[in-house]
């Protein structure tokens, strides 16, 4: 990793963060990437707080954070505003507990539709096809 001088093109920094290039002009334009000034004549250097930069933000959208909410994220990231930073988490844990339940409602009518389509005999309808035409009636929907 380099110092913290600035010596990486744009495509040296898309290759040293997995990050497309395309990406991290994104990024600038939302605001969570700097973008350097263009010297005269020359072409814009990125340096090793560029790279912290973009892994904070992978980082938190592979923990579910929002571009928002990597950006408010961002705001906070001086490390004198834990709170805030927690309960920014502690909303994202609720959402993520939220879709581990709808998912667990999911798997189990997925589950009971397979397990008919198994016991079925002979030359009927699919149980699982039948369902699906029929909606979930007389069963709990699992999206809620």
């Amino acid at each position: 990793m380099p110092d913290k001088a600035n010596v990486l093109t744009i495509g040296e920094l898309a290759k040293a963060t997995n990050i497309h290039v395309e990406t991290i002009r994104y990024y600038q334009r939302r605001g969570l990437v700097r973008e350097p000034e263009r010297p005269p004549g020359g072409i814009r250097r990125y340096g090793s707080a560029d790279i912290e930069r973009l892994t904070f933000v992978k980082t938190a959208q592979h923990l579910g954070f929002s571009l928002d909410e990597v950006s408010d994220l961002l705001q906070l990231e001086d490390g004198a505003h834990c709170r805030e930073a927690s309960a920014l988490a502690e909303h994202k844990l609720q959402d993520v507990r939220g879709k581990i339940d709808r998912l667990q409602r999911i798997e189990k009518v997925l589950s009971e539709m397979v397990s008919r389509c198994h016991a079925q005999q002979g030359n009927v309808t699919c149980p699982l096809i039948a369902s699906l035409h029929g909606g979930l009636r007389g069963a709990e929907d699992p999206r809620e």
